[in-house]
């Protein structure tokens, strides 16, 4: 019944991100409003929207201490060819790390934006082909 349709994130040069965004996660425009523009990615249903802020937003949330986490990650395929595509690209990355068999990383858009990009692991009940069964049954 309900699906994510669109994830926003707050901006605070729209134009900059715009680029940023088409050229680092490879999204596609899809229209403009004032203050915003939504664009969707050519292999998922998910839509991403850029809204303009006149000051940064948090993106993440405090776990416990100083221990963050975002709100959402972006998964790949080749999370290497993610990684180096960043990091020719100058985006502030984290070392790709491993945990229970998933990689991921961390980067910063040009707004201090802080998400993670994650490969998931083949066999657990959370990557997209185990819960593509589960939503089969149902």
């Amino acid at each position: 019944m309900f699906k994510v349709g669109s994830v926003f994130i707050p901006v605070t040069d729209l134009k900059k991100a715009k680029k940023w965004y088409e050229e680092l996660l490879d999204v596609r425009l899809i229209d403009e409003w004032e203050g915003g523009a939504g664009f969707y990615f050519p292999t998922c249903q998910t839509q991403l929207g850029l809204v303009q802020v006149e000051k940064p937003q948090p993106s993440e949330f405090t776990i416990k201490g100083n221990k963050k986490n975002s709100y959402y990650n972006f998964l790949v395929d080749d999370i290497d060819k993610a990684y180096s595509h960043f990091n020719r690209n100058g985006v502030k990355t984290s070392e790709i790390e491993e945990f229970g068999g998933m990689k991921f990383f961390d980067f910063i858009d040009p707004d201090g934006n802080p998400f993670s990009v994650v490969d998931e692991v083949e066999g657990s009940p959370f990557h997209r082909d185990e819960v593509k069964k589960m939503q089969e049954k149902y």
